[in-house]
């Protein structure tokens, strides 16, 4: 069950950000055999489609095991679908451990912690609707 509602938030998402960037062919990228470009220490990422420092984009994102992001936010809503390993998150609500196959939305604007799994970091399919950015928690 929980693997099916995964696969329908991918394919929703991916539906979303495919009208959004008007996208007229077929794309396959496997998080296995992905180019990852470094952003910056500990975290690694695979446009899949759009531009993440203009506007609505898809990813595949990795954080290194143990990576920390520390407290902040985000101006566009973030979904996420964890692929391999964990995406840990922790807001005033409490944390969560986002394993395969499973999703997590992050409304721009909520103040966050997010950070890799110690033993195998995590590997993400991330869906941003508009400009990906990093706000650091004040």
């Amino acid at each position: 069950m929980v693997s099916a509602a995964a696969a329908f938030a991918v394919v929703a998402a991916l539906v979303g950000v495919a009208r959004a960037q008007k996208e007229t062919k077929v794309i396959y990228v496997s998080s296995e055999k992905a180019t990852y470009t470094a952003l910056m220490d500990g975290v690694s990422q695979q446009v899949l489609m759009g531009e993440p420092d203009k506007g609505p984009h898809a990813t595949f994102s990795k954080f290194a095991p143990g990576y920390d992001a520390g407290m902040h936010s985000h101006t566009n809503d973030i979904s996420i679908v964890v692929v391999k390993g964990a995406y840990l998150y922790k807001d005033e609500a409490g944390e969560k451990r986002v394993a395969a196959g499973e999703y997590l939305f992050v409304p721009g604007g909520h103040k966050h912690w997010s950070g890799g799994d110690k033993k195998e970091g995590a590997v993400f399919y991330e869906q941003g609707s508009g400009k990906f950015d990093t706000v650091p928690a004040k």
